[in-house]
């Protein structure tokens, strides 16, 4: 049944007779439109990247940034509008700094997973407001050894050794499931998410492509950072390497 164009998507308290909320689809939409974010729980900790298109090449490089560090052992990756991806950031790090003051540690990854859950569902219950067109994929490395977690927009949480959210989300999906993640270092996901991020990327067709990088690993201290700019040169090389295998087949 589709109920589309009868008013049943004007808002977020409205029900179609088939039980559907259009707003959370649509901002489900607007998340399949965006560059892809990638994240891999390793044995050592949790990688993070992200693709970005070059609109312009007057930008600079490094800005209109995907990936955030939102306490010193926490880092998120986000996928969709960058406007509503900011205000969950902003309140992630909210909820971080009061865990903090509060308790007097770092929070736990599934602790500030359900509170930024918690947030984005908020928006899908008022009519007053919309749902966040944006998804976040949330790394963490804490007491509870590393986490990964993704956010979508109608507020639903999910733990995961590896995943994707984005337009190329199915097929990034297809190769980290041929990834042994038993035995893989944070230092070799960086490079399979680079091979992900160049290997859906057609030059032909798609603006130019730069991607982020970031891990909370053992070697980084279980501090959250963007990858080393030699390793970011290393993992990059690589995944143009396998862009131009896949061509030449």
């Amino acid at each position: 049944m589709s109920s589309i164009g009868t008013g049943y998507d004007q808002s977020t308290t409205t029900f179609s007779p088939d039980g559907r909320v259009f707003q959370v689809e649509y901002a489900n939409k607007a998340i399949d439109g965006s560059g892809t974010a990638v994240g891999i729980r390793c044995k050592d900790g949790v990688a993070l990247g992200v693709e970005k298109q070059k609109l312009s090449k007057m930008m600079v490089e490094g800005s209109n940034r995907r990936v955030f560090t939102v306490d010193k052992h926490s880092g998120i990756a986000v996928s969709g509008l960058m406007a509503d991806a900011r205000q969950v950031v902003n309140h992630a790090r909210k909820e971080s700094a009061n865990y903090s003051s509060f308790y007097g540690g770092a929070i736990p990854g599934n602790v500030l997973c359900d509170r930024i859950a918690g947030m984005m569902h908020t928006y899908t219950l008022f009519w007053y407001v919309r749902p966040f067109g944006s998804a976040v994929l949330l790394g963490s490395y804490t007491e509870d050894g590393p986490q990964l977690y993704s956010i979508d927009p109608s507020g639903i949480s999910y733990r995961f050794y590896a995943t994707a959210v984005g337009k190329s989300k199915n097929a990034a999906k297809s190769a980290l499931e041929k990834l042994d993640l038993s035995t893989l270092t944070c230092r070799e996901a960086v490079t399979e998410i680079a091979k992900i991020l160049y290997g859906q990327h057609d030059p032909a067709k798609d603006k130019p492509l730069e991607i982020e990088l970031s891990w909370v690993c053992d070697e980084t201290g279980r501090l959250h950072k963007l990858v080393p700019p030699e390793l970011k040169a290393e993992a990059e090389a690589a995944g143009k390497a396998h862009r131009e295998a896949m061509d030449e087949d």
